[in-house]
């Protein structure tokens, strides 16, 4: 069978030394639920990734980017299950137009200082991606975390 992912972007959007993190604690039955995530979701059929963020971020941020870079991709084979595999393309958002409401439909929406993100809940794969996303490399990176059982079992990163 080939390799068939599900496409999504993922945005960090940051502002004065804070970034925007969902607590996903709407539903119990969400896949991510309690976890700390970025912002993002599925690509739809006809958009592109920057019009997905863009969209994405409107609907679960009430904000517009008006600065962002793609600054990786991510590949998690196995995230949901043996044959739910999710590749994602990773923005940083440095400005926007809009204020975040305090909640969305996924959970509370929060300002976490950027020192404090890697003590939140959050699945364990971001710790591997999280910090290079947010460094001074300009070189975009390209991670491949598997997944199985809903842990990841490594992880690989190749900087161009």
């Amino acid at each position: 069978m080939p390799y068939a992912p599900v496409l999504t972007t993922l945005a960090y959007v940051v502002r004065d030394g804070r970034v925007l993190m969902c607590h996903r604690i709407a539903r119990e039955s969400d896949e991510q639920y309690g976890k700390w995530n970025g912002l993002g979701g599925k690509v739809e059929q006809g958009e592109d990734a920057g019009a997905c963020i863009i969209r994405e971020l409107r609907e679960e941020a009430g904000i517009v980017p008006t600065a962002m870079t793609l600054r990786g991709t991510l590949n998690w084979p196995g995230f949901s299950g043996p044959e739910g595999h999710v590749f994602g393309l990773v923005f940083l958002v440095t400005d926007f137009d809009g204020e975040p409401p305090e909640r969305n439909a996924e959970g509370e929406l929060a300002w976490v200082p950027l020192e404090d993100l890697m003590g939140l809940d959050m699945w364990e794969g971001d710790r591997h991606f999280l910090p290079l996303l947010f460094d001074d490399d300009p070189r975009p990176f390209h991670a491949v975390i598997p997944y199985d059982g809903g842990r990841p079992t490594g992880a690989t990163v190749t900087r161009i």
